[in-house]
């Protein structure tokens, strides 16, 4: 089992298949963010093996991030082999919605359960300011595609900023509500140097939100979770969660139950550290070695840090852009 010094088990893997994405979203990356060339990537053939040794580790939950994870070419080819995976119990996606209305049937028949979709505005020019790209219709498509085959739960994820979506809450919950998917509210965060990022003054706190939504709403506190950070609230008489995401005030890291791969093969230990291990060297060195392979992963976790240290006014003490992070 994956075992840390604080006695937490890692069961759950965010696995980047690749960095490449086709929105420039203002918390996420910039405008002229550099890609990392094809011979620095893991293969499909090796993101599948990491898998298959963490799922031999107690691993039960993977999702696939990215960047956008749709665009890695022949990505269904790993899609259907994690879906297939003995000891798998859950296989997720994280995306921005861009290329569901094609791929939706695909990712359902190959055992996708769940998908996270990323939307942060229902009004195209916030859509515009807030991913640099002119495609919301093309997302909305693609959220209805995604409802059409029947995925067991779909969630939006929607990064909340003052001065930019923040009076578009109730527009967001209320088309998750008709539509019967989840929504989470995330506080944004310090990763990453982007350029355009003036946290101090565009951040703003879950409390804040969930007293503004809860009048209207009458939110009440759900113990439930979905292997992730969120803390969620039920709505009565709606099949939809509300979640909210709060690396800044309200720290989640006593119960982190999770590790990220990026697409350059470095092992994460912490979304808010910098502390990693390179898998791509132990794949390479020693191809086909699960032994090597998962006594590095074990060993890893005396490195995973306890928690991670936030600040609104500092600089950001992770260079790595989210893309580069894995979603």
């Amino acid at each position: 089992m994956l075992i840390d010094n604080f006695g937490r088990r890692v069961t759950y893997l965010r696995l980047s298949v690749t960095d490449r994405c086709d929105f420039r979203c203002v918390y996420c990356m910039n405008e002229d963010t550099r890609f990392l060339p094809r011979a620095q990537v893991l293969s499909l053939e090796e993101l599948a093996s990491l898998a298959r040794n963490f799922v031999a580790l107690g691993v039960s939950k993977i999702r696939l991030t990215g960047g956008e994870p749709l665009l890695r070419p022949n990505v269904m080819q790993l899609i259907e082999q994690l879906g297939s995976m003995p000891g798998l119990a859950e296989l997720t996606l994280t995306t921005n919605g861009s290329q569901l209305q094609r791929f939706a049937p695909a990712l359902r028949a190959a055992g996708v359960q769940r998908l996270n979709i990323s939307l942060d505005s229902l009004n195209p020019a916030r859509f515009l300011a807030m991913t640099r790209r002119d495609q919301l219709p093309q997302v909305l498509r693609g959220i209805e595609a995604a409802l059409a085959v029947g995925f067991e739960r779909i969630k939006l994820n929607t990064v909340v900023q003052q001065g930019g979506n923040v009076g578009e809450l109730e527009d967001l919950l209320d088309y998750a509500l008709q539509r019967g998917m989840d929504i989470s509210f995330i506080e944004e965060m310090p990763l990453g140097e982007v350029h355009t990022r003036q946290l101090a003054t565009s951040y703003l706190g879950n409390d804040r939100l969930l007293a503004r939504l809860q009048p209207r709403y009458g939110l009440i506190a759900s113990s439930e979770s979905s292997g992730g950070p969120a803390r969620y609230y039920r709505i009565a008489g709606q099949h939809s969660r509300v979640g909210f995401i709060s690396p800044h005030s309200h720290n989640f890291c006593a119960s982190c139950n999770r590790v990220r791969v990026t697409v350059e093969g470095q092992l994460l230990l912490c979304l808010g550290n910098e502390h990693a291990v390179d898998l791509k060297a132990v794949l390479r060195q020693f191809p086909g070695d699960d032994q090597h392979l998962r006594q590095t992963l074990l060993a890893a976790m005396s490195i995973k840090p306890e928690r991670h240290h936030f600040s609104l006014d500092a600089p950001p003490q992770v260079l790595r852009l989210m893309n580069m992070t894995g979603g």
